[in-house]
């Protein structure tokens, strides 16, 4: 450490002495650059190298004191991140606002949760029943092939009729539809749970509500 502080100062006088203008740095517009390499080496001169235009970048004076400095050019990744972040923002600033233009009191959220999630678990109960009812049509359907081949044992038994087949292959894609659509509807209600959780918690922290 003590090396390198050493060789800042040592090329700082080097500079001063090469250059007459150092000592009016401030007066003649000329700029004196502070950067570092790839090893982490400090360096000082009138120009940076073009291998290091890119990164943060020291001004200082015939002193060696730093008096501006341009921040390292953001790479498409950190101007990207940097954007998401601001997008994040205005998007939570825009919730909280609207959470307090709709809601007066936590009363109100907690209605309104009640409201919608007893209206999804009245959706969850009719395909709940309607999925039991097709159950029971393929399980009629499963005996009443019993009596054709090739699932039928006796051989003198007739072989499944387009009507039957049709109807089987009919009710195990209902099911497996209605299976969809429930799992679908228990997510949404999980979801609208967690949701409505979060705004209360929220709506609590923007009112100073313990």
């Amino acid at each position: 450490m003590r090396l390198k502080r050493f060789r800042a100062i040592l090329c700082i006088a080097l500079l001063a002495a090469a250059a007459p203008w150092a000592h009016a740095a401030d007066t003649s517009g000329r700029k004196l650059y502070k950067w570092v390499d790839e090893h982490g080496e400090t360096h000082y001169g009138d120009r940076i190298p073009p291998e290091y235009a890119s990164q943060e970048q020291h001004i200082v004076n015939s002193l060696g004191i730093e008096t501006s400095r341009i921040e390292a050019q953001r790479t498409p990744e950190q101007l990207a991140a940097e954007e998401q972040k601001k997008l994040e923002a205005e998007q939570a600033a825009m919730r909280d606002r609207n959470l307090l233009n709709t809601y007066g009191s936590v009363a109100e959220i907690e209605r309104l949760r009640d409201q919608r999630l007893a209206l999804v678990a009245d959706q969850i109960k009719v395909k709940g029943q309607f999925l039991e009812i097709l159950n029971g049509q393929l399980e009629k359907l499963r005996t009443s092939s019993m009596r054709f081949k090739p699932y039928s044992s006796d051989p003198k038994a007739p072989p499944m009729t387009d009507q039957v087949a049709e109807d089987l292959v009919r009710t195990r894609n209902d099911i497996h539809t209605q299976e969809d659509n429930l799992l679908q509807k228990r997510r949404e209600e999980s979801t609208m749970h967690k949701q409505f959780d979060s705004d209360i918690m929220r709506f609590k922290e923007l009112k100073g509500i313990h």
